[in-house]
């Protein structure tokens, strides 16, 4: 979950590192360093506890010069936040320079047998092991002793490399933690995202597991674990490198709830016509579809509530039992998972570790994998069978939002696909639900342009403790997931109920003045809906209500009310959760909270 920069060539390495390191905040903001190679081969490092400011404010007055260096923000896994613990460690004399992402989960074992032959280690992380390690080892030559210390490492990383002794190259390998190489002209990049150097180059490599890359300021080799040169293929960046800045907005998170609206309308076009499903790159036919027996739906955080609404619809649409997991459960619960199996993943940034490890118990025991991810080349998408891209665009802040839209729609458009195949819906049903979808982008913009009734009901409640949603079916998964964002963001402690379960326990959490949301989109539980908001009205609750439009006899029973356009039942989730995105957000601000950068929350969750 940490950020990796590197860079060689021509140029004053600072600048770079720090400007990439500034574009992969997201990924850990407890502490960020960089290391620089000068003129003279030594490596000098700067590093410090904190935001990525505090970096600049000490470099501002001691600058290191030198064209080539490694840079890193870190999410802390070993070792408390502070200045020893921040990336990057060196080897006890400075020969060796790193900057990880990963866990080395044998490092105990490693740090013991380094110790008595004398090294002396000064913080608390698994990552100062693999620089005295590559101390140890070396031999002259950096990718012969990388390729000894891979052997020795048991967990997930992606390493950036400095040698002293070879102070032309850069050496970088990857093992279940992502890594990208940027080729330019004259220079050449590392990162762990494309953001870091997309205002440098559009060129990458996608390094594979156990590839090591070597960089020199005109040439990068790529080889794989036994040091024989791979041939890679350049791929090109076709994102504007404006999409990863905020465009005059205070936060990512609001410039992204904003491009909702064009973010669901890139997601449809092409696929989604009236009348028509056309997925073009899920290779599933009806003869393939024979072979199915059961869905899984794993995934993480917010792509998990998106998967508990594709279920929905599969079920619905598809007729084929459908189960969802969290991953960071899956492969520890035995699971049923076999040649008959379809295995779905949901990921925005399609490195979730979890979601990975899923996919690959899954595949070995037959199942085929379909992967929903917003990330061209990520990991994930390589090692699916089959890739159904958000294209959402890129999503900066840590609290996502048009990922989970676009991942709903996904599905939506998935399980219509699906559908047709098994012979479970004909046309008609298919002409009412596309007709609808293709609305959407309009029905977000329009919950958009209520961000100010939203604001003013946040600054009205911002001191609140707690917060409770409730809804049905549906809007039961959006409770869900309006409740993660405003913990995310706001901090604000809030929970989501199945509306019918309130009196099987959570009731008694009402006193006078509890906060409670209620979605209440679904036609045929807003009878129900009401009852159960009478429920908490009656214990002093103070009641906000999302419906649809047609719905104005619930003003008379909750406090306020926030109005979707009247749609399809099976539309709302896109719509709805809008408006408890932006309450989500504009708590946080009420509240004085760093809304990018929630506490203790990275936006690529790449280690376990």
């Amino acid at each position: 979950m940490c950020g990796i920069v590197g860079y060689i060539g021509n140029k004053q390495a600072q600048s770079i590192l720090i400007e990439g390191l500034s574009k992969l905040e997201y990924r850990g903001y407890d502490s960020a360093g960089i290391a620089v190679r000068d003129d003279c081969g030594a490596i000098h490092v700067k590093k410090k506890k904190g935001r990525l400011k505090n970096l600049e404010e000490i470099l501002a007055l001691d600058g290191l010069t030198g064209n080539s260096g490694i840079g890193h923000t870190r999410w802390a896994t070993h070792g408390e936040p502070s200045d020893i613990n921040s990336h990057p460690h060196c080897s006890i004399d400075n020969r060796i320079a790193i900057v990880h992402n990963g866990i080395i989960e044998n490092y105990i074992e490693l740090k013991e047998e380094l110790i008595n032959q004398g090294h002396l280690f000064v913080s608390d992380t698994d990552t100062e092991v693999v620089a005295h390690l590559l101390n140890a080892l070396y031999d002259g030559n950096l990718v012969s002793t990388l390729l000894k210390a891979t052997q020795r490492l048991k967990g997930s990383y992606a390493l950036g490399i400095m040698c002293t002794e070879e102070p032309d190259r850069i050496v970088a390998v990857r093992k279940d933690s992502p890594l990208i190489v940027g080729v330019g002209d004259g220079e050449n990049f590392i990162a762990s995202d494309i953001p870091a150097i997309l205002s440098h180059t559009r060129d990458v490599y996608l390094l594979d597991n156990d590839e090591i890359a070597v960089l020199t300021k005109n040439k990068v080799t790529v080889m794989d674990k036994y040091g024989d040169t791979v041939g890679k293929q350049i791929f090109k960046v076709d994102w504007d490198p404006g999409d990863a800045e905020k465009g005059g907005y205070d936060h990512f998170m609001l410039k992204e709830i904003n491009e909702q609206p064009r973010a669901i309308s890139d997601t449809l076009t092409g696929r989604c016509f009236p009348g028509k499903i056309v997925l073009d790159d899920v290779n599933l036919d009806e003869e393939a579809m024979k072979n199915i027996h059961k869905i899984q739906i794993v995934s993480c955080g917010t792509a998990y509530h998106a998967g508990m609404v594709g279920k929905a619809y599969l079920e619905k649409y598809a007729r084929l039992s459908v189960e969802t997991e969290a991953a960071s459960e899956y492969r520890y619960k035995n699971p049923i998972v076999d040649a008959h199996t379809l295995l779905i993943v949901i990921s925005q940034s399609g490195e979730t570790a979890d979601t990975l490890a899923a996919i690959r118990l899954a595949k070995e025991n037959g199942a085929r994998v379909l992967a929903i991810t917003n990330v061209v080349g990520s990991s994930i998408a390589r090692e699916a069978n089959d890739v159904l891209y958000t294209n959402a665009g890129p999503e900066i802040a840590v609290a996502s939002t048009k990922a989970y839209i676009t991942q709903v729609a996904c599905m939506l458009m998935l399980a219509l696909h699906l559908g047709k195949l098994n012979g479970t819906i004909d046309d008609a049903v298919i002409e009412v639900v596309t007709d609808a979808l293709l609305k959407t982008s309009d029905s977000v913009a329009q919950a958009i342009k209520k961000s100010q009734m939203i604001s003013d009901i946040a600054y009205d409640h911002f001191k609140m403790d707690d917060a409770y949603f409730i809804g049905r079916c549906l809007d039961y998964y959006t409770c869900m997931e309006g409740s993660l964002k405003m913990k995310e963001v706001s901090y604000v402690h809030s929970e989501a109920f199945a509306a019918g379960e309130l009196k099987h326990g959570p009731i008694a959490l009402v006193d006078e003045g509890t906060v409670i949301i209620a979605v209440c989109t679904q036609e045929n539980v807003f009878d129900k809906m009401l009852s159960n908001i009478k429920e908490v009205k009656a214990r002093g609750a103070h009641v906000i209500a999302i419906t649809q439009s047609r719905h104005t006899e619930i003003e008379s029973e909750v406090d306020e009310v926030l109005y979707i356009p009247d749609m399809l039942d099976e539309i709302t989730p896109i719509s709805a959760i809008v408006y408890l995105q932006l309450l989500g957000y504009y708590l946080a601000v009420a509240r004085g909270c760093d809304v990018d950068k929630p506490k203790n929350l990275a936006k690529s969750v790449t280690v376990e």
